[in-house]
């Protein structure tokens, strides 16, 4: 079959650059982008424009979409033989051949460099030059999550502090003298919130590959404790969250009635995720990861930027 363009099941051709954007799941995007938003205006200066912001706040997206297609598209690389002997995992668009390594290369390094060009448009049109300095470090970072299962049971804690990246970021590509002050302080916790609640649930995501990880010597903490002992983790994990997001909440003065709200109602979320997975088990993966952490995301991050604004 050809790469440039495979069949679906209803017999339409899709051209590779769209398997490439169904491998790399775009709408997980939700799990980080409202953070990095949240941070940009945790940092904006409230005597500048509207006008200046919004291009800050366009590059910010830009950069965390060009970001995270690069370590996506970085991980179906570097696991694509691991992912085609998983039964799961088989009909990723790499792993089962459908989309060839060349062009996902190709896909991936343009969007790396994309990332540095847009990082570096941060110096070019406002005078900050940090984030094209870091532009290389960060997607070094943001793809080694993608290597630490092959040698550590913590590879859900560097994935989490992969994401637990994008409020430093964007925070520092708005104005890096944020960090001082309890803005400096929230954004810290923030950040510290997100590493915890990523890796909690990341933990459960890989409740679905014990036996595989097992049989294939890879490191996971459901592998490592198996099922009870990985959800006693995920739930330390997420209590410890829980408490980051609190402290953050509590030191930013600018968090009013509105970001308690939404803290509330993540904090009842989390315990609804862990409820799921304690009555329905296997069964409830798909709940409890994707559409109730979809739910903290949006609501944290959709709440922090109102009381910014009011």
């Amino acid at each position: 079959m050809s790469q440039t363009a495979t069949m679906s099941p209803a017999g339409a051709a899709r051209p590779w650059y769209v398997l490439a954007a169904d491998d790399i799941k775009i709408a997980h995007s939700v799990f980080a982008l409202p953070f990095a938003v949240l941070g940009a205006f945790l940092a904006r200066d409230g005597g500048a424009g509207w006008g200046r912001f919004a291009g800050q706040l366009a590059l910010v997206v830009l950069c965390m979409v060009l970001a995270r297609t690069w370590a996506m598209l970085f991980n179906r690389l570097v696991d694509r033989r691991f992912d085609a002997a998983n039964p799961r995992t088989a009909r990723r668009a790499l792993a089962s051949g459908a989309l060839s390594v060349p062009r996902a290369w190709t896909l991936a390094l343009a969007a790396a460099g994309g990332f540095i060009a847009a990082s570096s448009l941060f110096g070019v049109l406002m005078g900050n030059w940090w984030p094209a300095l870091l532009s290389v470090p960060v997607l070094a970072w943001i793809a080694f999550y993608s290597l630490t299962k092959r040698f550590t049971a913590l590879c859900h804690v560097f994935l989490g502090g992969a994401l637990a990246v994008s409020p430093l970021a964007a925070a520092l590509a708005i104005e890096p003298g944020a960090f001082t002050g309890p803005t400096g302080t929230a954004l810290l916790a923030l950040a510290g919130m997100v590493l915890l609640w990523v890796a909690g649930f990341d933990v459960i995501y890989a409740l679905q590959d014990i036996d595989f990880d097992r049989s294939a010597n890879l490191r996971s903490i459901p592998a490592r404790l198996g099922w009870r002992g990985a959800c006693w983790v995920a739930r330390g994990l997420h209590v410890a969250a829980a408490v980051a997001v609190v402290v953050a909440w509590r030191i930013e003065p600018r968090f009013g009635w509105v970001f308690g709200a939404g803290v509330a109602c993540v904090l009842g979320t989390l315990v609804l995720e862990h409820v799921v997975l304690a009555k329905r088990g296997k069964a409830g993966l798909d709940m409890a990861f994707f559409t109730l952490n979809g739910v903290v995301s949006c609501v944290l991050g959709l709440a922090g930027v109102v009381d910014m604004m009011v």
